[in-house]
């Protein structure tokens, strides 16, 4: 059996190696013996798992001295998708979440994005389910709403499955709305401690309210998401997108191979791309199968669909 031995430099252990830290490393290396004292760290195990680990374990304590921060889900998302930090960021840091967790672009695609919401006032962000568009989109607003340079956040999403005709649904609007928006929901908690994240709500500051209620509005000073746009129709693209108003920003997120729509019914996104393709103050942001940023059995699974023929 071989032995690796790591002293760790410019670290608190007790912050770098919690209970829930040490745990974590263990059920990614379960053929390792992994000890730790104080600032020591000693793994035993063959040699090609013990180089795996060397290398792995390098990029959490890079990413441990670039951010001041690593828990369990931080360990999930470097060990599982291979990250790599070198102290020369491959990531771009967008804010600090809940609890100081870093919430970050971590793939060229996410980057790009990133560049063309802080650039342009209408960004479409395409690819599949996983590559990061909305959560990066969302980040990009509740930083935006932070520093004030926008005064409210509006989140909308066609509810097709509901066929945007939700009075046959039981309980009072959000009650009806609130099963087509939790993805939203689960990216605001993220970024925005529950107290306050419930108070910009009931205050109106954050909307989230399917694609219809955004008729006859004008939108000023917000930062205003598109989910799901592949589910909108043409008129429901343009009613959307004519809903811009001074100092406002746009997005618009969405997978033209997830079309939910009734078969004789054009996609308002696909629509919109064709349209607008070559507008200079339009971005068109192309997320692919390299940006998923889920297990990495997700990224076989979408593949293996794809080559099917299977896109939705």
């Amino acid at each position: 059996m071989n032995e690796l031995e790591i002293e760790l430099d410019n670290i608190d252990p007790q912050d770098f190696f919690t209970n829930e830290n040490i745990s974590s490393l263990r059920s990614h290396f379960p053929k390792l013996k992994i000890i730790q004292r104080g600032d020591l760290f000693k793994v035993l195990g063959e040699k090609k798992s013990l180089n795996n680990f060397k290398k792995k374990f390098k990029n959490l304590t890079n990413y441990y001295l670039e951010f001041n921060s690593l828990n369990p889900t931080v360990i999930d998302e470097i060990i599982f998708n291979d990250i790599s930090y070198n102290g020369k960021s491959k990531v771009s840091l967008i804010l600090h979440g809940v609890g100081g967790k870093p919430i970050l672009a971590k793939t060229k695609n996410q980057k790009l994005l990133v560049d063309k919401l802080n650039k342009k006032q209408l960004v479409f962000a395409i690819g599949p389910a996983g590559t990061g568009k909305t959560y990066t989109g969302i980040a990009i607003a509740v930083k935006a709403l932070k520093q004030k340079e926008i005064k409210k956040i509006i989140l909308t999403r066609p509810a097709v499955e509901a066929g945007e005709n939700l009075g046959y649904l039981p309980g009072d609007l959000k009650e009806k709305l609130d099963p087509y928006m939790q993805p939203l929901y689960d990216a605001l908690r993220d970024m925005i401690p529950v107290a306050k994240l419930n108070k910009l709500l009931s205050d109106k500051i954050i909307e989230i309210a399917p694609l219809a209620f955004m008729r006859g509005r004008t939108l000023d000073n917000a930062f205003v998401i598109l989910d799901e746009a592949q589910n909108t129709t043409p008129a429901q693209m343009k009613m959307f997108l004519t809903r811009m108003g001074m100092n406002a920003k746009f997005m618009v997120t969405g997978d033209p191979g997830q079309v939910d729509l009734p078969k004789n019914i054009v996609s308002g996104l696909k629509d919109a791309l064709t349209i607008l393709k070559n507008k200079s103050d339009i971005g068109i942001v192309r997320l692919d199968d390299k940006d998923v940023m889920r297990h990495p059995i997700v990224k076989k699974i979408i593949d293996s669909y794809n080559k099917n023929g299977i896109r939705k």
